[in-house]
C-alpha cells in the first residue's frame, strides 16, 4: 500500500501513521527523515540541504519535491507524513508516480476540530530535565505539575501555548485544505474523527486499510 497521512498538529497523525506501520509492514516516511538521511548520506541533495539547514533557512519546495522523489519511487509501499503539502507538491507527486508506473492507493485525514486541537495541546507539558511529555488531562504525573522521573518542575513549551497552538491550526487548514480537495477528485480518501480514543481510532483506520487492501485484490 502507498498512503498518505494528513492531519492538524494535535491528532495523533504521526501515532497512527507509526502503527499503521508496524501492524502492516510499511515504511514510514517524513519529510524530516528524509532530510536528516540526505544530511547523513552527504548526496549531492543533502550538501545542500545540511547548508540550508545551518543558515538556518527554510528547504525550498524544489529540493523537498525531489529527495522525495529519489526515496519514494523505489518503495512498493509507503506511508508519507508530511508531504505534500501543498498542491504543486502534491501535483509533482503524482507525476513522479505515474512516471514510475506507480500510484497513491488511499489517503487517510485524521480530522479533529480546532477546539479539540487547543484542549490536547494546550495541556501539554514537559520536563525539561528529561524531556518527558505529559497531559494534563490524560497522561497526569503522580504529583502535580512534578516529573515522575526527576521530579523537576513541569514546563509548557512556546508553541504548545493556545495563541500558537490556534495560529499552527489555522496555517493548517489554510495549506491543507486545498491538497484534500485535490485528492477527493481521483484518489480514495478516507476521513476518520480523531476525536475519539486512540485506540479507537486505531482500530477504525485498521479496517479501512484492509478493505481497500482487500478491494485492490479483487
Amino acid at each position: 500500500m502507498k498512503l498518505i497521512f494528513f492531519g492538524p498538529p494535535g491528532a495523533g497523525k504521526g501515532t497512527q501513521a507509526q502503527k499503521t506501520s508496524e501492524e502492516f509492514g510499511i515504511p514510514q516516511v517524513s519529510t524530516g527523515d528524509i532530510l536528516r538521511e540526505a544530511v547523513k548520506n552527504e548526496t549531492e541533495l543533502g550538501k545542500k540541504v545540511k547548508d540550508i539547514l545551518e543558515r538556518g533557512d527554510l528547504v525550498s519546495d524544489d529540493i523537498i519535491n525531489k529527495l522525495v522523489k529519489e526515496k519514494v519511487v523505489h518503495m512498493d509501499s509507503f506511508i508519507l507524513d508530511g508531504y505534500p503539502r501543498t498542491i504543486d507538491q502534491a501535483k509533482f507527486l503524482d507525476k513522479a508516480l505515474s512516471e514510475a508506473n506507480k500510484n497513491i492507493d488511499s489517503i487517510i485525514l485524521i480530522d479533529v476540530s480546532e477546539e479539540e486541537v487547543v484542549k490536547r495541546i494546550s495541556n501539554r507539558r514537559v520536563c525539561p530535565v528529561c524531556g518527558k511529555v505529559y497531559n494534563l488531562i490524560t497522561l497526569k504525573p503522580k504529583e502535580d505539575m512534578k516529573c515522575d522521573i526527576d521530579g523537576a518542575k513541569l514546563i509548557q513549551r512556546e508553541d504548545d501555548k493556545e495563541e500558537t497552538v490556534r495560529d499552527r491550526y489555522r496555517v493548517y487548514k489554510k495549506n491543507t485544505e486545498p491538497v484534500i480537495e485535490y485528492y477527493k477528485k481521483n484518489k480514495k480518501i478516507f476521513t476518520i474523527d480523531g476525536s475519539k480514543d486512540i485506540n479507537t481510532v486505531t482500530k477504525e483506520l485498521f479496517n479501512i486499510l484492509r478493505g481497500a487492501s482487500s478491494d485492490d485484490n479483487n
